[in-house]
C-alpha cells in the first residue's frame, strides 16, 4: 500500500497537470457515477490527506481516492501513450486540453461535496505532511491502547495519517524496539521522538524518486530492515528477520533485527 509520502507525489503531479484548468473529459467507470459528467468545471485543486486523496472541482464537488495496494494515477500529454495497465483497469479519467490523468485499479473512487469530505477523511488522526499536523493528539492517540502491539499502532490511520509497512518497520528499527511491543512499554524517549522522527521521515521522502530512510544512496542499503530479510543488519550485521503482523484488517509482513530491536518477537 502506498506511503504517504507517495500519495503526496501523486497529488504534486495531479495538482500541477490539472489545477486551474477546465476538464474538457470526465469518466468516472464505476457503476454508481457512470452518468456523473465533470466537463466544463475548473480543477481547483489536488490535495493529500494521509493516504487519500481529494481532487477539488469547482462547484462544490470533491472526486475522493484510495490508491490501497494497486492503484495508481498517472498524468499523460496530448497523443501519449497510456502506459498505466489495460483499459478494463481505468477507473476514472479526467482531462483538459493539455493533460490527462488517469486512474488505474482504483478501489475508492467517490464524488462527494466538498463539504462533507469529512464522510471520507474526517475519521484520520494527524496527517504527518498536512497542516493539521499535531504531534501531541498523534503521541497520545498511538499511546492510547496500552496493550495493543506498535506495529499495529502506527498503522492505524485515526491515530496518525500517513504512515504504511515500510515507515512502520523502519520507525520501530530507529526507535530499537520490535513492532510487537506493546505501547504501553515503549519508553518514555522513544514515545517522544515517534511522532517528529515519524515526520521527518516522511517529509525527506516526499520528492525523492526512491525511498531512503539510511541516508546510504545505493539501492541496497536505502533502507534499514525493510525488504532485507536475511541479509545482515546495516548496524550489526546480525541477519535481518521478517515474519506477518495484522493491523485490524490483514497480515503484512514486517521486518526487524533481533539483536538492535528490543521487545517480544514470533519464535518461528
Amino acid at each position: 500500500m502506498p506511503e504517504g509520502d507517495t500519495v503526496a507525489q501523486a497529488a504534486k503531479r495531479l495538482h500541477s497537470a490539472l489545477a486551474g484548468q477546465v476538464l474538457t473529459r470526465s469518466d468516472l467507470r464505476v457503476p454508481r457515477y457512470a452518468t456523473a459528467d465533470l466537463t466544463g468545471r475548473a480543477v481547483v485543486d489536488v490535495t493529500p490527506r494521509g493516504k487519500h486523496l481529494l481532487t477539488r472541482i469547482e462547484g462544490g464537488l470533491t472526486l475522493h481516492s484510495h490508491l490501497r495496494m494497486d492503484g495508481s494515477w498517472k498524468v499523460y500529454a496530448p497523443g501519449e501513450r497510456w502506459r498505466g495497465g489495460p483499459s478494463h483497469q481505468i477507473r476514472a479519467i479526467l482531462g483538459t486540453e493539455t493533460r490527462t490523468a488517469v486512474g488505474y485499479r482504483l478501489p475508492v473512487l467517490e464524488l462527494l461535496r466538498t463539504t462533507e469530505e469529512f464522510k471520507a477523511v474526517g475519521h484520520l488522526g494527524p496527517d504527518l505532511l498536512g497542516p493539521d499536523w499535531d504531534p501531541d493528539t498523534a503521541r497520545r492517540n498511538v499511546l492510547g491502547e496500552p496493550a495493543r502491539p506498535l506495529g499495529e499502532a502506527l498503522l492505524d490511520q485515526r491515530n496518525l495519517a500517513g504512515i504504511g509497512n515500510i515507515y512502520k518497520s523502519e520507525l520501530c528499527f530507529l526507535l530499537r524496539v520490535t513492532p510487537w511491543l506493546p505501547v504501553g512499554e515503549l519508553p518514555a524517549e522513544a514515545a517522544d521522538r515517534l511522532p517528529l522522527l515519524a515526520k521527518k521521515l516522511l517529509e525527506a521522502n516526499r520528492d525523492r524518486p526512491a525511498r531512503v530512510t539510511t541516508g546510504r544512496p545505493r539501492p541496497d542499503e536505502r533502507l534499514y530492515v525493510y525488504g532485507r530479510s536475511h541479509r545482515p543488519c546495516l548496524r550489526c550485521r546480525t541477519p535481518i528477520r521478517t515474519a506477518d503482523q495484522g493491523d485490524g484488517s490483514r497480515e503484512r509482513p514486517t521486518y526487524w533485527c533481533p539483536h538492535c530491536q528490543q521487545g517480544p518477537a514470533p519464535t518461528a
